[in-house]
């Protein structure tokens, strides 16, 4: 959830399989079109624009995802950049080769991104720019989603080799505190401790599969 409007621009949806252990992650372009009675009809609308219909954020967004997918997601999580920047501060930060130079300021969402290419310690500041970062992709959101999903990777792959994630116990904490979710702590430690199970190579991200167009003058 951005800190701005109330989008969802990174939707994923997620499998865990607890008994081949393997995970998979498939991402929603922010921009995928979704039946709405709204003049703007992109996905990453949807969880403010149920709020400010009256409606349930999470259950609006959960919807038009079983629509796309074809079922019901069994849980959620929607986490803010403040959650996010302090869960990788927790784990002592990501090491991740960032693929190019990404620099952006917008004054207005105060956000000021400024990272240089390489491999590098990114901390959550560095990592919240680098998944947020978009205007030097000549796809835009599309190529902002590959690097989200390179970048969760090397998480994935970094604490799964580690056999452990540093300050577990307060990674639940902040997020089960900090996380409009179902999941309980208990659930969170769960999940966490199945997924130290996996080896890196059985943890896949995918895109849904997508064609850009423009609709009435909006890209979708």
């Amino acid at each position: 959830n951005d800190d701005g409007n109330g989008n969802t621009d990174t939707i994923v949806v997620g499998r865990l399989d607890t008994v081949n252990h393997t995970m998979d992650f498939v991402s929603i372009p922010r921009d995928t079109l979704v039946n709405l009675d709204w003049n703007v009809r992109k996905i990453n609308a949807v969880y403010a624009g149920t709020a400010n219909s009256g409606g349930v954020a999470i259950d609006g967004l959960k919807t038009q995802i079983r629509n796309l997918i074809g079922f019901n997601v069994d849980c959620y999580a929607v986490i803010d950049l403040d959650v996010f920047v302090d869960t990788v501060d927790l784990m002592g930060g990501i090491w991740f080769d960032v693929p190019q130079a990404m620099h952006y300021e917008d004054p207005g969402q105060n956000l000021y991104i400024h990272i240089d290419q390489g491999y590098q310690c990114l901390n959550g500041q560095q990592a919240m720019g680098v998944v947020r970062y978009r205007s030097g992709y000549a796809n835009g959101d599309l190529g902002r989603i590959e690097t989200q999903q390179k970048f969760l990777k090397a998480v994935a792959s970094q604490f799964i080799s580690l056999g452990n994630i540093p300050n577990i116990s307060q990674v639940v904490s902040l997020l089960a505190k900090n996380m409009d979710t179902d999941l309980s702590a208990a659930n969170i430690a769960f999940f966490l401790r199945q997924a130290l199970m996996c080896s890196s190579e059985n943890v896949n991200f995918h895109t849904m599969p997508n064609t850009p167009d423009m609709v009435y003058g909006l890209s979708y």
